[in-house]
């Protein structure tokens, strides 16, 4: 790894009838071709933050403990996590590289124009493009979506649980919940950037601070603790779902730590709002993939550590109602002082991360979109690419949380439906992250261009290693997760990544190919 500076990271440009000094993220921009629209105000901290707060450990882990547990159970949570972390760290080093060179918000499918060459350009862009902002919106979707869901385990716990007469909400109550949590967000994502700034550097110290709690309060509260041999050796093989294979079981377990593992592309979104970018949009990457890998990590093993009966805790007769983390701190707290409620109030930590993740999240689609109808990829492009007085794409911000809504509409039909939909958040992204890196050690081997952060030598091998991996795990999980195979138990993610996949390429052949040119400039416009 490699940061270099030079005479090219800093550059005068016109500005107001005279020259100034720009940051090196400012002068890239313009070198690009694109004018400075977006207030430029994020330190490497606040991109830190975006992307942090988006792959938030305490989401993902709780959203899908229940899956480590069934697949695996504490061996899949503790080294499926670990494996999961190398090659995610993979992948982030490889889009550091690329984000160094190409410091823009439209981050992937910018990236890909330009790695592709001119004739593949178009294409490259528009594949890469859609599959990130589809992406996008699916993992808002299910962060909300899940937060809704959270909300209701706390109500039902807090009126008693399910044994004892509790409030279940039903799953028109849940998609209120949903769309209050998605109106929330669109509000404060229309506020200047300066306090999104605030609010993303709360949400990651939210974060980290959440986790170290937890994962040290609840196996000192619980009265009954997991041997250290039950942590870090046993194989849950008791999952009900007909898989008797320990490996194909280990590898169903590895969804609850990739799909953790995703929004970090959050980081080059931001990088027209954040100063010299070339060199921070890239830290934001590493590092917020690196901090959470080590924070995660220790938040599964303390959490696992209260784990004590495997087939208990995903009941769907429990208190929770089947929701793993929830038992396991009402339990915890229950047991030791005949009351649940520090147990609820602990899953009230858990919400508020999930809070700030869903509302980094609306940022991140949001500067997507801006970016894409910038380039006029997307109908209605130039109301979506507007801006307000405080120079936020305030269009392209209510747009999201709208798509975000829409696209929870199907749990009202079909969880999964709902499912399939939701799977796109981690298959779908990963093709996008897949496809800059793929063109860079293939049609740009030679060309490219590195900026101040570069992996020298190490680039090409880096990314054939991510590119492997993210096809890798494009199979594994669309394998069935279930025997035998049903309309309720197939796995319908190559169902939906496929219906994607070819909506996306019949629509640049039957349209697209006579119109979209790939990224357009706008310095002179």
């Amino acid at each position: 790894m490699v940061y270099e500076r030079g005479e090219n990271n800093q550059a005068r440009v016109q500005e107001s009838g005279r020259d100034s000094v720009t940051d090196s993220g400012h002068a890239r921009l313009n070198e690009l071709g694109y004018k400075q629209e977006l207030k430029r105000d994020l330190s490497m901290l606040s991109n830190f933050a975006f992307s942090f707060s988006i792959i938030s450990v305490l989401t993902g882990v709780t959203t899908l403990y229940n899956t480590g547990l069934t697949y695996g159970g504490p061996a899949s949570l503790v080294y499926g996590w670990l494996i999961a972390g190398f090659f995610t760290m993979s992948v982030g080093f490889s889009m550091a590289e690329i984000c160094s060179s190409y410091p823009t918000s439209g981050g992937l499918y910018y990236w890909s124009a330009k790695l592709a060459g001119p004739s593949w350009a178009p294409f490259a862009s528009w594949m890469t493009g859609w599959f990130n902002i589809v992406g996008q919106w699916a993992v808002t979707t299910s962060v909300d979506f899940s937060l809704a869901q959270l909300i209701s385990v706390i109500i039902l716990l807090s009126t008693g649980g399910k044994n004892g007469g509790g409030y279940e909400a039903s799953k028109y109550v849940v998609i209120a919940f949903h769309a209050g949590i998605l109106l929330l967000h669109a509000t404060i994502n229309s506020l200047p950037i300066s306090w999104l700034s605030f609010i993303g550097q709360l949400a990651a110290a939210w974060n980290i601070l959440g986790v170290f709690v937890l994962m040290i309060l609840i196996p000192l509260v619980a009265t009954e603790r997991a041997s250290a041999e039950f942590v870090f050796t046993h194989f849950n093989t008791d999952n009900e779902v007909g898989i008797g294979s320990s490996l194909y079981i280990f590898v169903l377990g590895l969804l609850m730590s990739q799909y953790t593992l995703t929004g970090y592309d959050a980081s080059a979104h931001m990088t027209e709002e954040t100063k010299d970018a070339d060199i921070n949009g890239p830290k934001g990457i590493i590092s917020s993939i690196g901090i959470s890998v080590i924070v995660g990590w220790g938040y599964i093993l303390g959490i696992t550590f209260a784990v004590t009966d495997i087939p208990k805790l995903l009941s769907p007769e429990n208190d929770a109602g089947g929701y793993a983390i929830a038992e396991i701190f009402y339990q915890a707290f229950k047991s030791r002082y005949g009351s649940g409620v520090g147990g609820i109030v602990c899953l009230g930590i858990i919400a508020v991360a999930i809070f700030f993740c869903g509302m980094s999240s609306i940022t991140s689609n949001s500067r997507m979109a801006y970016a894409f109808s910038r380039d006029g990829a997307m109908p209605f492009s130039p109301f979506w690419h507007k801006v307000n007085k405080y120079e936020v794409p305030i269009n392209a911000v209510w747009l999201s949380a709208f798509i975000a809504f829409c696209m929870a509409l199907t749990s009202l039909g079909s969880l999964v439906a709902f499912q399939a939909m939701v799977s796109i958040a981690t298959i779908g992204l990963y093709i996008a992250y897949a496809l800059p890196i793929f063109f860079r050690v293939t049609l740009a081997r030679k060309s490219f261009s590195p900026g101040p952060f570069n992996l020298g030598k190490y680039g090409v091998l880096i990314g054939w290693i991510s590119v492997l991996w993210v096809a890798t795990i494009s199979i594994l999980f669309s394998l069935p997760v279930a025997y035998p195979i049903t309309d309720h138990t197939l796995n319908y993610t190559p169902v939906a990544v496929g219906g994607l996949l070819i909506l996306t390429v019949s629509s640049w052949f039957l349209s697209a190919r006579h119109w979209f040119r790939g990224p357009i400039t706008n310095i002179n416009s």
